[in-house]
């Protein structure tokens, strides 16, 4: 654990980020909590500590390298999982008011127990389709960021994702590798749901070296009463 500590907390701070004892605490819980539950559920494939801590952790942090985040006050994470990015960021930045949306109660039910166990405040853990949830007026149109990992392609993400985005807000989708193809055929749903690429960023993680990326969508404007569509609609029909 110390050694997984030493080097999360480097790799941290060469990034800008500080963490407390109180910090470290909140991810030791969360791992332990993350590997007990993962025996009665499907939560991660991942379960040993550094592959845990460099995978889910450094990975959903990463974020914050390349959106100052200081400047977000509010996080919608749609289709979370188990809690990533929005919960290591929640760690890491404690001032963000975060909701998490994802599909499946049982993932619910970790999620709200986990933020219970790690005593944050500011998190609320909703179940439904995203499809569903962005279309109730206390969520859409008003998130500062909205994120998504790994969840689906572009095109499909973007009606996920951008309804809950507040006009000038940031989409952060996180992809396990860049794919030019996918920004492209995106083009016609960024035109639909008032979408535009700003930033994409490449990295590696730091052991294992595998790639990430990160596109950056920013909101132009309030998203078009027709979307999205209803419930499976964009992952059977994507906007092409």
């Amino acid at each position: 654990m110390e050694e997984t500590n030493k080097w999360f907390v480097q790799l941290m701070e060469e990034n800008g980020i500080s963490l407390s004892d109180r910090q470290l605490d909140q991810f030791d819980t969360y791992f332990r909590l993350l590997v007990e539950w993962n025996e009665r559920m499907n939560l991660t494939g991942i379960t040993e500590r550094d592959a845990v801590y460099e995978k889910h952790f450094y990975d959903s942090a990463a974020l914050s390298f390349f959106i100052d985040m200081k400047e977000v006050t509010s996080v919608a994470d749609i289709g979370s999982g188990a809690g990533f990015p929005s919960i290591p960021l929640k760690i890491c930045f404690p001032h963000l008011k975060v909701v998490i949306v994802d599909s499946l109660n049982k993932r619910i039910q970790f999620l709200s127990h986990l933020v219970e166990q790690l005593g944050l405040s500011d998190v609320q853990c909703v179940h439904g389709r995203a499809e569903d949830i962005s279309r109730l007026a206390e969520h859409r149109d008003r998130y500062d960021l909205v994120t998504a990992r790994a969840v689906a392609r572009l095109n499909v993400l973007n009606e996920f994702c951008l309804p809950f985005t507040r006009k000038k807000g940031i989409f952060a989708a996180m992809k396990g590798s860049q794919s030019e193809d996918e920004v492209r055929e995106a083009a016609v749903s960024l035109r639909e749901l008032k979408g535009v690429v700003r930033a994409q960023h490449n990295f590696k993680l730091p052991f294992e070296q595998s790639e990430r990326y990160i596109v950056l969508i920013e909101k132009t404007d309030a998203t078009p009463q027709k979307y999205p569509r209803k419930a499976g609609t964009p992952i059977k029909q994507p906007i092409v």
